[in-house]
């Protein structure tokens, strides 16, 4: 299997019509980001699964020492839950003890954090959930990530599920419309279109 993006494909022509509609690159993206500007990620097919790995995610910089309890009460939840991490891979060694594993491309390992730089995604028992990234799993994905790094020489992006507590995961552009609309994320992107509400 070459990755989890089995979801159905949605038609988004009708986005350049909406007067919202910003174009923007990963770099711009990036700088967003790295503001504490919290961003929802729509792209492409949906993730199978129980993890959100880049197509439908909220994104936010790991280093922000509230972005734990920020991004969770934004969602509506428990203050305590834990925030994922994804990596490039060729960086997750020197960030996370990869130690018995070689990747965790779909987010199934508790690793132990190696920095105390990115407090956002490091759990009280000094573990984060862990995806690593490489460019042929998820291109646009990986392309924001680096321009992440290099802004602020780290390689990991915040990232949780598209939703808010007691939602479902985003499906339909309606449905991430409707979700960006309800809460306080900043800006929603559709890299595949290169453009920002």
């Amino acid at each position: 299997m070459v990755n989890l993006f089995l979801g159905p494909t949605h038609d988004l022509s009708f986005l350049y019509d909406d007067s919202e509609a910003i174009r923007v690159s990963s770099q711009e993206i990036a700088t967003f980001i790295m503001q504490d500007e919290i961003v929802a990620v729509y792209n492409g097919r949906s993730e199978a699964g129980p993890r959100a790995l880049g197509n439908r995610s909220i994104l936010y910089d790991p280093r922000d020492p509230d972005g734990r309890e920020k991004i969770n009460n934004l969602k509506g939840r428990e203050n305590y839950r834990p925030l994922a991490g994804t990596v490039l891979y060729e960086h997750a060694s020197k960030w996370f003890d990869m130690s018995f594993i070689n990747e965790s491309p779909y987010m199934l390992y508790n690793l132990k954090v190696l920095s105390d730089k990115i407090p956002a995604v490091c759990h009280v028992d000094n573990t984060c959930r862990v995806q690593t990234l490489k460019k042929s799993f998820n291109q646009n994905y990986y392309n924001l990530i680096k321009e992440f790094y290099k802004l602020t020489q780290v390689p990991i992006l915040l990232n949780t599920s598209f939703n808010l507590a007691g939602d479902t995961i985003v499906e339909t552009v309606e449905d991430a419309l409707n979700t960006f609309h309800s809460s306080d994320i900043d800006y929603l992107y559709f890299p595949e279109k290169g453009i920002i509400i």
